[in-house]
């Protein structure tokens, strides 16, 4: 059973790091293709398609989903989360009722027309809930295209264990810097009525431990430079530093597509952004978001004793 000796994110235990590395990128994706799995129904999977989708996504912390279910149905990715492991969606306060939020423009004032997933312009790269406490993590994320823009509207994709990998061969004095609990600070949100959301701190890079002993990461991060206050110490400015330029580039493990209807991203809540859009009028863009306090599967990705072997063994 793995334990505290074969955690490869420990900056302490390099060969654990250098095995579970060497699998990763034996693993790689060659191109977004590779992530793609067609399904028939998503909502209603078959066990092939199930275990297509968990087995990419073991590999490579997400996945992308090709149907040719293409209705409003926003049932959809709350039924699709709860085949794949996905039970407890994170109802934030610009979700609707059932903790699904339609991601579209907004044409009216009110609280979502003041944030930017709900206009056409671009976001920069992010994680889901960067600004949450630990105890109300997002590991877990759908998000569902029912209407694609006219133009633009193209999504960014990382892995964050290759963003990882590339920071720690860099320098692992970073990655103890944004493993820091004060690493990144979000500043309070204010309202009419006071406080909406307290200051908050944390990591950018936190392990997961299962029961098992399984380790796995998880990643908080946001490339905004307002309402946002990094730790004033030299290793913290280089690693957000090196962060930015990383994302910027043209990695072959940065993965771009253009969601069509009917298609759609399951993913262990990895770093993404959104290119500038333009709508069709006549059919405006709409996505359907969940957020969950789950990772896909429920699993870690490597709960075995040896990281390396439980990559391979997921991907045999």
């Amino acid at each position: 059973m793995a334990g505290p000796a074969h955690n490869p994110f420990d900056l302490d235990q390099p060969q654990a790091y250098a095995r579970w590395r060497a699998a990763k990128l034996a693993l790689q994706p060659r191109c977004v293709d590779d992530l793609i799995v067609d399904v028939t129904d998503p909502r209603r999977l078959s066990a092939d398609e199930r275990a297509a989708l968990l087995h990419t996504c073991a590999g490579s912390n997400m996945a992308v989903y090709r149907s040719p279910v293409v209705e409003e149905d926003k049932a959809l990715p709350r039924l699709l989360g709860a085949q794949l492991g996905l039970q407890r969606l994170d109802a934030n306060w610009l979700a609707d009722e059932d903790g699904i939020s339609p991601i579209a423009v907004s044409r009216n004032p009110g609280a979502r027309a003041d944030f930017i997933p709900y206009t056409d312009k671009p976001i920069r790269w992010h994680t889901d809930g960067y600004y949450h406490p630990q105890a109300r993590r997002i590991e877990g994320m759908i998000l569902h295209c029912v209407r694609a823009a006219g133009e633009g509207g193209v999504s960014g994709l990382a892995d964050h264990d290759r963003v990882y990998i590339a920071m720690r061969d860099a320098s692992p004095a970073w990655v103890r810097a944004l493993m820091a609990p004060d690493a990144m600070t979000i500043p309070e949100r204010t309202d009419e009525q006071g406080v909406a959301r307290p200051a908050q701190s944390g990591p950018v890079f936190s392990v997961l431990t299962g029961s098992d002993g399984g380790h796995a990461l998880h990643m908080r991060y946001t490339a905004r430079t307002r309402s946002i206050a990094w730790k004033d110490d030299a290793d913290t400015r280089g690693a957000v530093a090196f962060l930015e330029q990383l994302l910027s580039g043209d990695a072959p493990w940065i993965y771009r597509l253009r969601l069509q209807p009917g298609m759609g991203i399951v993913a262990n809540n990895v770093p993404h952004e959104r290119s500038a859009f333009t709508d069709d009028p006549q059919r405006p863009r709409l996505l359907y978001r969940a957020r969950y306090l789950d990772r896909v599967g429920d699993a870690l990705t490597n709960p075995a004793a040896e990281p390396g072997a439980a990559l391979e063994a997921l991907h045999a």
